[in-house]
C-alpha cells in the first residue's frame, strides 16, 4: 500500500493536513531535544522528509522504513539522507545503539504496537529518549465531530484528486478513528519498556506528541 502512494506521498500529506505537517515535524524535533553528534533513529521514515528535518539539529539521523517504494523515492529526492530498509519488529541494529528514537504517523500501522515499542527500547541507550508523533483525538467535542466527518467523508474525496492511490487514504481515515486516545496510548507506552511518559497535543489533539525515557 505504501509503495503505491510513494511518488506523491509528501505532496498529498501537505494538502490533506493543510500544511500543518511541517509544523508537526518541527515540534517533533524540538521535543527530542537533540544535540550535535547524537545518534538518532527515525522509524518509518518513508521518503526521508522527517529524517531530513531531524538532522537540522546536528545529530546523525538514520531513517528506517519497510516500504522499498518509499525508500526509492527518498533516495532519489534526498540522496544525502541515510535510509535503510527494516522492520519495526526486528530492527537491523544492535542493542543500545541510539541516543534517541522517534517515529511519526507510523506506529499505528505496525502489526504489534507493544512489540514495536519494546524493539525501539532495545536499540536505545539507557536513559535515551523516545518521541512519537501520531494522529490522535481532538479534545473539544464539537471539533472532534467536525474532524471525524472530514476524515471519513472529505479526506478520501480530496485524496482521489491528489494521490496516486486514493484507496490507501480510506484506510488512513479508518486507522486514525480506531487508534487509542492520548491517555490510552500513554499507558501502552509505559507498559512496554518506557518510563516518564508524557504527552502534549498539537492542533487541538489532531496530533499528539508522546515522550518517554528508557530506564537507566
Amino acid at each position: 500500500m505504501f509503495d503505491g502512494v510513494a511518488e506523491k506521498y509528501d505532496k498529498t500529506n501537505s494538502v490533506l493536513s493543510f500544511g500543518q505537517d511541517k509544523g508537526w515535524r518541527r515540534a517533533t524535533r524540538a521535543a527530542l531535544g537533540l544535540k550535535r553528534g547524537e545518534k538518532v533513529l527515525d522509524l518509518g521514515a518513508g521518503t526521508g522528509v522527517s529524517t531530513e528535518e531531524l538532522a537540522r539539529s546536528g545529530a546523525y539521523v538514520v531513517g528506517v522504513d519497510l516500504s522499498l517504494g518509499m525508500l526509492a523515492v527518498g533516495r532519489r529526492d534526498r540522496p544525502h539522507v541515510p535510509l535503510v530498509a527494516g522492520d519495526a519488529l526486528a530492527l537491523p541494529f544492535p542493542d543500545h545503539t541510539f541516543d534517541a528514537v522517534t517515529t511519526s504517523f507510523v506506529i499505528r500501522n505496525v502489526a504489534n504496537t507493544p512489540a514495536a515499542l519494546r524493539e525501539l527500547a532495545r536499540v536505545t541507550k539507557p536513559g535515551g529518549r523516545l518521541v512519537i508523533c501520531e494522529f490522535s483525538h481532538p479534545v473539544n467535542g464539537a471539533f472532534r465531530t467536525v474532524y471525524l466527518q472530514y476524515l471519513m467523508r472529505s479526506l478520501p474525496a480530496v485524496a482521489r484528486k491528489v494521490s496516486s492511490n486514493p484507496e490507501a487514504y480510506v484506510y488512513l481515515a479508518e486507522s486514525i478513528r480506531a487508534w487509542p486516545n492520548q491517555n490510552e496510548f500513554a499507558k501502552i507506552i509505559g507498559e512496554n519498556s518506557w518510563t516518564q511518559v508524557k504527552y502534549r497535543n498539537l492542533t487541538g489533539g489532531i496530533v499528539a506528541l508522546h515522550r518517554a525515557v528508557k530506564p537507566a
